[in-house]
């Protein structure tokens, strides 16, 4: 008899994303803070007992004609090292419906191996920290979208997560994805790491954002505290990424940022219908633009109910 699962999977910007060091393995430590949106993919995994393992990934929505279902999907690898974490064989078969686009700096990918670790934890009763060192193999990301919370601190290497209670209410979100897709590790190949002192005070801008928004202040008093270091990185270099901003900027968001190593841009904006207006102006044939909002833990819907899907090519 097939066991089943079902899991929202959703997609995070960079509200802060600040670099402060690079360690001699080659890794760079960070300081951030994560949020997790609305936006986001739809995942069942259907497991039934067998005597050998064999994993199918199908793969649908508006985003996943693309990509592959065989062993280089995180998805895909998830199961198979769960599994083999466990000494178990079953069948499994994975659903995915795509709605984040990749190397968007999304982290939809990720999002996707830890939800399928979360469907097998539930499946199997095993407790998800018994795999969190798994998550942090499959990907950097990965163990942000194990825990429930909305905001996550993220420090070291992205391993160190700390949940960020945000009682207050959060504004809305514009994402832009200017259909460019941007490869982390050339980004980081162009990072010039900031000077000390500079590093030290950006991360004491992260502090009072993370107490702001853990005191329930409104947008207007941490707007000005977001900051990405990879924009510098990306903006000489990708010209859409960078034109993206500019475009939000001149709309007048109330706060516009590149979230992760890119390529999407996102506007922070405080009301419903400035977001919707927003959304409209800024759409064209060249972009995917998506409204969003922050997906609180205590959600009972299964995401999505307030996301738009709109604009960019077919």
């Amino acid at each position: 008899m097939a066991n089943t699962s079902k899991q929202f999977c959703p997609a995070k910007i960079n509200l802060f994303l600040e670099v402060t060091g690079k360690r001699p393995n080659g890794y760079h430590n960070l300081a951030m803070l994560f949020g997790k949106l609305t936006l986001g993919d739809d995942l069942t995994v259907e497991v039934s007992p067998a005597e050998e393992t064999s994993i199918t990934l199908d793969i649908t929505g508006p985003l996943g004609q693309h990509l592959s279902g065989d062993g280089t999907n995180i998805a895909y690898k998830a199961a198979q090292r769960f599994l083999e974490q466990f000494g178990l064989t079953a069948r499994c078969h994975i659903t995915l419906v795509k709605r984040i686009p990749m190397g968007a700096g999304l982290g939809g990918g990720s999002s996707d191996g830890a939800g399928v670790l979360r469907a097998l934890c539930e499946i199997y009763q095993k407790p998800r920290q018994s795999v969190m060192a798994l998550a942090a193999k499959l990907g950097a990301d990965v163990p942000v979208f194990m825990y429930e919370e909305t905001f996550m601190k993220g420090e070291g290497i992205g391993e160190v997560l700390t949940p960020v209670h945000a009682p207050g209410k959060m504004p809305f979100v514009v994402l832009v994805y200017p259909c460019t897709a941007v490869a982390t590790k050339g980004v980081f190949a162009r990072l010039k790491l900031p000077e000390q002192k500079e590093c030290l005070t950006n991360v004491s801008k992260l502090n009072k954002l993370i107490k702001d928004i853990g005191c329930g202040k409104p947008l207007t008093a941490w707007k000005d505290l977001l900051f990405n270091r990879l924009e510098e990185c990306v903006f000489p270099c990708v010209h859409s990424v960078r034109n993206t901003k500019e475009a939000l900027c001149k709309l007048n968001a109330d706060s516009v940022l590149m979230s992760g190593s890119g390529s999407t841009v996102f506007a922070l904006v405080d009301s419903e219908t400035k977001a919707k207006d927003l959304v409209n102006n800024i759409r064209n044939t060249e972009r995917l633009v998506f409204f969003s909002a922050f997906r609180r833990e205590t959600d009972e819907n299964n995401g999505n109910t307030d996301t738009s899907y709109g604009g960019g090519p077919s």
